[in-house]
């Protein structure tokens, strides 16, 4: 399809009007998912705003304490055209990523996904959290994210404290 194409697609669907409402919806519920983090976990610190991305991923940050003195970060990630959440092991840059990526792998790491690359990618690790997310449930949704979040996180924190 054609960039001309896919704009006529584009328009046609805006103005029916559902997925500026979804979209809107979905934006919201991700901020209100990063002021939760913020105020449930005020030892740690969470990014000042949301990326809100090209409609390909949305996330925030979440700078756990014990992860933030290696210059490491968790991101909680929206992959639109996934459809689902998913939690990253990232860095403050593609050093420290690939320092973090080559210890995961010479150590025989097994519990998530390493990546495999810099080139393209921000995650050192990635975990699905939730593939097609139920909305219907904003506040089972958030405690569900919040649980797989803190799994992955006690887990990495678990690994790096024995290496």
């Amino acid at each position: 399809m054609s960039f001309h194409e896919s704009m006529n697609e584009y328009k046609k669907q805006l103005e029916k009007g559902t997925i500026i409402e979804a979209y809107r919806g979905l934006m919201e519920y991700f901020n209100t998912l990063r002021l939760y983090f913020k105020k449930k976990y005020p030892d740690d610190s969470v990014s000042g705003s949301v990326y809100y991305g090209y409609m390909d991923m949305t996330y925030f940050s979440f700078f756990k304490k014990s992860l933030k003195h290696r210059k490491l970060k968790i991101a909680i990630v929206f992959l639109h055209e996934a459809f689902r959440f998913e939690v990253w092991l990232s860095a403050s840059n593609k050093d420290v990523q690939t320092k973090y990526m080559k210890l995961f792998s010479e150590c025989g790491w097994k519990e998530y996904n390493i990546a495999i690359t810099t080139e393209g990618v921000d995650s050192i690790l990635d975990h699905i959290l939730i593939d097609n997310p139920d909305f219907s449930d904003l506040d089972a949704l958030t405690k569900q994210i919040e649980r797989g979040t803190l799994n992955f996180t006690q887990d990495i924190e678990s690994f790096l404290s024995n290496h």
